[in-house]
């Protein structure tokens, strides 16, 4: 490490980096790949992505005059220099944590943050909205647009439509293609090959403005006859020799391959690029992991790995060793998405119509198990959760059993699809929804907090969710045996410790019925999904202070177990609903509307969910507290309902 003083010290805000030479703004980009080393190797966060783009958000704030001139950092997950260029080197140590920097830019945190984002492939659409929306209001003297996309986002149908928007509308904006071939695994399709192409073999491009004068001046009238032939087989001879014709194609100017780890290079190209008064895109090629020895030399395997860093993973800007195993610890339970990926290769192996589909995150989903172990049955669609549902309907009108294994808050971008090719018809799909419930550090736009809203309206489907791992292995079989549309929501982390049971000890359970766990009096607890283990927590404090409480399992929100909710209903004066989901529209909204559809009286019920507004970023321990989803919490709000007004009192518990 340097002792020397660093230029980046004296940068407190973007202006401060338009009076360096481009060899001191090369330094500055190098220091501030050191800082993300140091700061996110000990306290753990994204990393790869960010050290591939040092020199390129240098570049553009040397340039640019933000915030009125707007940068848009496609997902977010990249722009940690831009967070630090921007008044925040010092807060980088609490990004992530609790009620410290958003793990992605967000539009409260910093004026310089133009729009705040977590999914993937939407900057450019922003920015199309941005520059148009200056045009309106006619100011002339408006500022510059610049989204930043990665390669690996551009597989987002989304992307493209801004594109031909802003090609159709000739948009002044630029976009700076980052592209280093990955997004979290390595990128899959047509387009990863067609940027491999021409990130191989970078002289394509300069070759492009010649391709057309060397056609016509072939020897013997063949040139001639090509100049006769007419601009259409010329356009066609010219986009096979030069890659870049695809965005002429649709109005948009291209500049590429430019080295994305050359300062000097990259502000010559975007100077350009910000001067031409149309949309232009200028193709960067980066490393993902850039300066980080264990990223850089380990190929695709270490750049996917190091997407983001685990605290204190780094030491010395080296990977820091392993810690040694304790003699005698117990093992941990596993996690729920490792246990969800073993189990969908146990049911390709019983039924090889049942395949695996990803959205570009194998890894996260566990389907990277199914790649490796039944590669046939294992399908990557890139970013692009609609065509992963649209494939999966197709595939299901064929017979085959896909599941789409999506986190339950990129699902979302899905959802007309899940309505209109899969519900409406009826169709035998399987979405299994990782992260339900509060993610943590990745904050709001990660929450799997709307799953149960936004599918238990829709006609056709059957949900459920398990409340531990077992479990998930057996409604993971109901789903694949019962012949229709099924959504099964399941948390991240790690399992409750129960004991998985074998491949052929698995069986589906009936659709509809949920399970009493323990009998008790005067209050009944019924869980879903992770809110199980909540009214369980909840139940063995109550029972410390004199209160014994039933505890039941849902298992399904829709179909209800109208029985059991019956029985509940009529022998406890307080029915207690917990989940770990909006209660907006969700499970106890649908318990509510069960017993207002049932004759005779019911007890009072009380709602124990997430609050009706998006919860921040933090240790899942921290959010649940915070949102008062813990079994004390519940407990206590049993307690105060229970004895409000009758002059008893319970000691606290």
């Amino acid at each position: 490490m340097t002792s020397s003083p660093r230029l980046l010290d004296r940068i407190d805000r973007p202006q401060d980096l338009h009076g360096l030479t481009d060899e001191e703004l090369q330094q500055v980009a190098q220091e501030v790949r050191e800082h993300i080393i140091d700061t996110v190797g000990e306290i753990g966060g994204h990393f790869g992505a960010n050290l591939g783009v040092c020199e390129v958000t240098v570049a553009l704030h040397s340039l640019l005059d933000s915030p009125r001139d707007k940068i848009l950092w496609d997902v977010g997950h990249q722009a940690y220099p831009h967070k630090i260029l921007t008044g925040r080197r010092d807060q980088l140590p609490t990004i992530r944590q609790y009620e410290g920097l958003a793990p992605f830019c967000a539009i409260h945190e910093s004026e310089h943050d133009i729009m705040g984002a977590g999914h993937a492939s939407t900057s450019i659409g922003y920015a199309v909205g941005l520059k148009e929306g200056m045009r309106l209001a006619g100011d002339l003297d408006a500022g510059k647009v610049v989204a930043v996309i990665g390669d690996g986002a551009m597989t987002g149908g989304v992307a493209f439509e801004a594109i031909h928007q802003a090609g159709g509308l000739g948009t002044p904006i630029v976009v700076v293609l980052n592209d280093n071939g990955m997004s979290i695994a390595p990128n899959v399709g047509a387009l990863s090959r067609y940027f491999n192409r021409v990130r191989l073999n970078p002289k394509l491009w300069h070759a492009r403005e010649g391709v057309e004068e060397g056609l016509v001046t072939l020897p013997g009238g063949i040139g001639a006859a090509f100049d006769r032939l007419g601009p259409r087989l010329k356009e066609s001879i010219k986009s096979f020799w030069a890659p870049g014709l695809f965005w002429e194609e649709l109005d948009w100017a291209y500049m590429g391959v430019i080295d994305g780890h050359d300062v000097r290079a990259l502000r010559v190209a975007l100077k350009a690029a910000l001067a031409a008064d149309r949309p232009v895109v200028v193709h960067t090629a980066t490393v993902k992991g850039k300066g980080f020895v264990a990223a850089e030399e380990g190929g695709l395997e270490g750049m996917e790995r190091w997407h983001a860093a685990k605290p204190k993973s780094i030491a010395n800007r080296v990977p820091a060793p392993s810690a040694p195993a304790v003699p005698g610890a117990v093992a941990a339970p596993p996690q729920y998405t490792q246990v969800f990926g073993e189990a969908l290769i146990d049911e390709v192996r019983r039924d090889r119509r049942v395949v695996g589909i990803t959205a570009a995150m194998n890894s996260g989903t566990g389907l990277n198990l199914l790649q490796k172990a039944e590669p046939e049955h294992y399908f990557d669609v890139g970013i692009a959760e609609q065509q992963a549902v649209l494939f999966a309907s197709g595939l299901a009108l064929e017979g085959a059993k896909p599941v789409c294994a999506i986190y339950s808050t990129f699902l979302q971008r899905a959802y007309d699809q899940i309505v209109h090719d899969v519900c409406i018809q009826g169709l035998d799909v399987t979405f299994a929804m990782d992260r339900a419930g509060l993610v943590g550090d990745d904050g709001p736009t990660h929450h799997g907090a709307f799953d149960i809203a936004y599918l238990r309206c829709l006609p056709n489907i059957t949900l459920a969710a398990p409340r531990d791992e077992a479990q998930l292995k057996h409604l993971l079989r109901t789903a694949l045996t019962q012949g229709g549309p099924f959504g099964l929501r399941y948390p991240r982390g790690e399992g409750v410790g129960v004991a998985l049971p074998g491949p052929g000890e698995v069986h589906a359970i009936a659709i509809g019925t949920g399970e009493v766990l323990r009998e008790g009096g005067r209050v009944a607890l019924l869980g879903y999904g992770s809110g199980v283990g909540r009214a369980l927590e909840a139940a063995d404090l109550l029972m410390e202070h004199g209160v014994e409480a039933t505890v039941a399992d849902a298992r399904f929100v829709k179909p209800l177990d109208r029985e059991l909710l019956g029985t509940l209903a009529a022998d406890h004066e307080l029915l207690v609903t917990v989940e770990e989901g909006t209660l907006a529209g969700g499970f106890g909204s649908a318990v509510l509307e069960a017993l207002s559809d049932a004759a005779g009286p019911a007890p009072r019920v009380l709602r124990v969910g997430l609050p009706d507004r998006f919860v921040t970023h933090g240790k899942p321990a921290l959010l649940h507290a915070e949102v008062g989803f813990t079994g004390r919490d519940i407990a206590r709000r049993v307690q105060a309902a229970l004895f409000a007004g009758t002059g008893e009192v319970l000691s606290e518990a």
